[in-house]
């Protein structure tokens, strides 16, 4: 069932066919040299996203980011593979008093600049282009 959007992906695994995010860094936490996390803030832009709810979180994002390939890889209102932004975010949803986490998570792929205007349309229903303001991301 994946054999397309994974083929797609390895024929456009080239460092240079991916498009970085435009970011403000706002912290970077090292351990020995090492880069444990950055905090960034994105500005506001349109974003593919996906709420999944399986049993296990590691599930939710392997499921989410798998139909989000998909939409990247043709199955979507134009057609055509529409490039790899980095990094894809994955959202940590928690319950009311925000003390566990919940089996649910969202995950996002940030729209290229050229399709920010008019994102194509994802065939699979689950999919939403949200506009999302000005955001704070950690990324690993």
């Amino acid at each position: 069932d994946m054999a397309e959007p994974i083929q797609q992906l390895t024929r456009n695994n080239n460092p240079q066919g991916r498009q970085t995010i435009p970011f403000t860094l706002i912290q970077r936490k090292e351990k020995l040299g090492d880069l444990l996390y950055e905090k960034r803030q994105y500005g506001k832009a349109k974003w593919a996203c996906i709420k999944m709810k399986e049993k296990q979180y590691e599930q939710s994002i392997c499921l989410g980011f798998m139909k989000l390939m998909r939409y990247i890889c043709e199955q979507n209102s134009s057609g055509l593979y529409l490039g790899i932004t980095i990094p894809i975010v994955t959202i940590v949803h928690t319950n009311e008093s925000q003390s566990e986490m919940t089996q649910s998570v969202t995950v996002a792929y940030y729209l290229p600049e050229v399709l920010q205007d008019e994102p194509p349309h994802p065939f699979d229903s689950d999919i939403i282009i949200e506009e999302w303001p000005s955001t704070i991301v950690y990324s690993r």
